[in-house]
């Protein structure tokens, strides 16, 4: 090949290379879920899911991979191809919390996944059935103390947000409580109903309806201020435990090295798509706080989160091996 061919050839991919991030997508993305149908990342996912679709001009395909906590759904995602047609909706149970948990974690959650936006953020209630003999959490400390170990908590599993925000709050408030992990948290919630454990820290949207009947109720909110959807119930702060605060947050996030014209087009997607009133709405009517913002604020916020988890689980001194 003479030297004028080589040029070309080489142009030409230089062109093409742009050219292909544009395309994007040309089939379906599946979009993998740490949870089962109806978990609270379930719901993000099919509120944001249909905007995105329309603005990627291709279908996002839900794919439930609830189990260990979400550990199987983002092992999934960090071992995919890494080329935009696998995604992820998670949270911070398995990115910024297991980590500092677990010494045999499959992945490295900062380099083998890539943040794309998030997308909300929002509160725990801390709910129990109404059979707990506690109404307060001062009440529910003072149980805790008088029976240690007797009251059993649910989780969505082992490393979950709603785990370790349960074990933040019993090494603040110094009361030992039973841990029962599920496969994702609506076999907990279902479970909570039927009064097989007593306590737990769920989101919003699946608890709220059970609140509102009265087949569960809510102590706290996990927040340092007040949500908006139960505005009477106060912070666990506020009931006593100084200093508590946890939040949690849903994000999509793609496998580590996908190239970077992917991210940016499916940021730009996740920005139109979080913008649009209906989407709004539908997410502050949750509970939510809009998230949005660039793929590096949202990588720099996970950073930071997983810094400051690091330091809490050190200080709370648990482990799950």
């Amino acid at each position: 090949m003479n030297h004028s061919r080589a040029v070309q050839c080489l142009a030409a991919v230089a062109l093409c290379a742009p050219a292909a991030a544009q395309e994007y997508p040309l089939r379906p993305v599946r979009v993998i879920l740490a949870s089962p149908a109806g978990g609270t990342p379930d719901i993000v996912a099919r509120i944001v899911a249909p905007g995105m679709s329309a603005q990627l001009g291709q279908q996002l395909v839900i794919d439930n991979r609830g189990g260990a906590g979400g550990l199987i759904a983002t092992e999934m995602t960090a071992r995919a191809a890494p080329d935009g047609y696998t995604l992820f909706i998670g949270g911070p149970g398995t990115i910024t919390m297991l980590p500092h948990l677990r010494r045999d974690m499959p992945y490295d959650a900062l380099a083998d996944l890539a943040p794309v936006s998030q997308l909300a953020i929002g509160p725990y209630l801390l709910v129990a059935h109404p059979s707990l003999r506690a109404n307060s959490v001062r009440e529910l400390i003072a149980l805790a103390r008088a029976e240690p170990g007797r009251i059993n908590y649910a989780s969505a599993g082992n490393g979950a947000g709603n785990h370790f925000a349960m074990e933040h709050l019993k090494a603040l408030a110094r009361m030992d409580l039973t841990h029962v992990p599920y496969k994702g948290a609506p076999p907990a919630v279902t479970d909570l109903l039927a009064g097989g454990v007593s306590l737990m820290f769920n989101s919003i949207p699946p608890a709220l309806p059970h609140i509102r009947a009265g087949r569960l109720k809510v102590l706290a909110v996990s927040t340092a201020k007040r949500s908006s959807q139960l505005p009477e119930t106060p912070t666990v702060a506020e009931a006593g435990v100084t200093g508590y605060e946890f939040v949690t947050w849903f994000g999509l996030l793609a496998p580590g090295r996908t190239p970077p014209a992917v991210v940016a087009r499916l940021n730009a997607a996740a920005a139109r798509t979080l913008n649009a009133p209906e989407v709004r709405a539908q997410l502050e009517g949750q509970g939510y706080e809009i998230g949005g913002g660039s793929a590096q604020s949202f990588a720099d916020y996970i950073r930071a989160e997983y810094a400051k988890l690091e330091a809490v689980v050190k200080a709370s001194g648990a482990r799950l091996d």
